[in-house]
This record gives structure tokens, sequence and C-alpha cells, in this order.
């Protein structure tokens, strides 16, 4: 009997969703538990989104765009003051409490009025909130790394996930797409082409990264599984999400873990890293020191923003 390895992950990543359930921010964990069901709420048909946008922001004019490769300009005196957080909510009637999300502006964002960014989608671990690429320190990253011209000035999006199941139970990855996306794009001067677009993740985070990059490769050009479980849901139907993206529009992808993570979630990002190699596609794959901690994610912050920003 031939070995089935992507079952092997496929159980043993059920099990660890319940174990990793326990872990990490209880805080965050009383809110899932009051939180409303949604998984009676997944739908076939699309809906049109209701959205109640919290906060005031500028409404940009309806003009056709042409992405093109942007260069760095001259540092300006308002990069030294860095760029900024905002948040808000998007009320939709995919989930029950809306979709949270922190917004980092990049620094000269106001003084730059026809500057048009890149934009990066990051998605936090399971148990925890958009808070966390927060707190780990990733706009104060970007800050110097803009000021420092080794990356242009970025808008940096971080989505809050409330509920810990499945990619079918969980209404958040269709939030991110069909809600989130178009607001960002029509409320701020984003790039709205997948070439400008990545989305990364870490831990559970990065299972949804892996999951909206390879069903949305039209909307995301690039892809950070930064200690990536693959969702155990996924695995029988990554092989056909791979071969149904045309070679030339493939995104980039990345792929880390730390040699003293969990042996469970090194086993699904190198057996993700192999289904890789066996059909040919480029990407970065990191085997790093260290373990499934924020001090280790925190410590690769200048990389992975480096990597997402490298063809801009």
């Amino acid at each position: 009997m031939k070995f089935d390895f992507g079952l092997t992950v496929v159980i043993a990543f059920w099990v660890f969703s319940f174990v990793l359930t326990g872990c990490g921010n209880t805080s965050a964990m009383t809110e899932v538990a009051d939180s409303t069901d949604v998984s009676d709420r997944v739908s076939t048909e699309t809906p049109t989104p209701e959205i109640i946008n919290t906060q005031e922001f500028p409404t940009q004019t309806g003009q056709t765009l042409t992405p093109t490769k942007t260069s760095t300009p001259t540092p300006m005196a308002c990069w030294s003051t860095g760029g900024r957080i905002e948040t808000g909510n998007l009320r939709t009637s995919l989930l029950s409490l809306g979709l949270d999300y922190r917004i980092y502006i990049p620094p000269c964002y106001e003084q730059e009025p026809d500057r048009r960014y890149p934009v990066i989608y990051l998605i936090h671990g399971q148990s925890y909130t958009d808070d966390q690429w927060d707190r780990l320190g990733i706009d104060e990253k970007a800050d110097e790394l803009i000021a420092s011209g080794d990356i242009p000035a970025v808008i940096i999006v971080m989505p809050r996930d409330r509920v810990w199941t499945q990619p079918s139970q969980d209404n958040f990855g269709r939030a991110v797409v069909e809600v989130l996306v178009p607001y960002v794009d029509s409320q701020f001067r984003s790039l709205p082409a997948p070439t400008y677009r990545v989305i990364g993740g870490l831990s559970r985070g990065a299972s949804w990264a892996v999951h909206l990059g390879m069903t949305h490769w039209q909307t995301f050009g690039a892809i950070g599984a930064h200690s990536l479980p693959v969702f155990w849901e996924d695995v029988a139907f990554i092989r056909d999400w791979l071969d149904e993206i045309p070679e030339s529009q493939m995104p980039r992808i990345y792929i880390d873990v730390g040699e003293g993570d969990l042996q469970i979630i090194r086993n699904s990002a190198e057996w993700f890293g192999e289904l890789l190699n066996q059909r040919g596609i480029p990407h970065e794959w990191h085997l790093f020191a260290g373990r499934h901690t924020e001090e280790y994610w925190r410590a690769h912050l200048e990389s992975y923003l480096l990597w997402y920003a490298m063809e801009w």
C-alpha cells in the first residue's frame, strides 16, 4: 500500500487544531466563545455585502488606473515621522460581528496625493486578534525600511478572524476577498492589481494565506506562509488549485518554519513545499532557528517585508 502523507497531514492537523485552540490569548478565546456561530450562513450564492464605514475616510475619484511600477522618490522630511495605524469595522452580512481591521498608512501619504501604493494583507494566528502583527512591530519595521529606501512605501492591512474553524465554516476568507479588498481599493490610494497585492499570515493566518492565495490568484500576486499548517480541508484540493492557475499568473510563494516548531507544523509546511517542487513551481523555502512563538515571527519581520516588496 502506498503511504499517503497528505492523508496523514489531514488527520494530524485536525487533531492539532483542537490542541492549538486551547493555547495563546485567553481573552481572545473568551470573545470567540461569545460570538455567533456563522457555519450555518455559508452559501454558494455571492451576497451583496452591506458595508458601513466606522471612520471618516476620503473617497477617491473614480478614475481608470493603470498600475505601473513606481520608483522610490527622494526621501522627504515626513518619512522620518513614520506611518500611522488606523482601525475600523466593516459591517457585512457575511459576519455577525462585522470585520475588524487595522491598516498601516505609510509616511508622507498626505504629502504625496498623486502616489499609489502596493498593499500587503497580513493575517494573525489562532486565538489572537488583528493587533498581533501590530504588536510584533510590523509598522515600525516598515517605517525603518521605507526610510532607508529598502522597500517602497506600502499600505498594510491586518484583518481579524474570530472563528477557529475550517474555511467552509468560516466566512472570514470570503469577507476579506469580497468586502475588505474592494473597500481598501476604493477608500485608499492602492495599486489595484495582483502584482501589487500580496497576502501573508502566521500560523493559522498562514493557512488562510495559502487558501486565499491559491483560490483567488486573480486577486493576490504573492503568498507569505509563515509557520504554515495547511488547512486539513484544503489538502485534498491544493493539487487541483495549483493545476488550474496559469503558469504566467502563479503567485510568488514564500514558506518558512522554525526548526524547533511542532513536528506536525513542520510536516505540513514541508508537504506543501514538496508539492510545489513536484510541479516545478518556483518558491522560497526557509527553515530557521526558533519555535512557534512571537519571538520567532518578530525576528523575521524584515525578511518578510523585503520579500513581499522585492518586485515593487
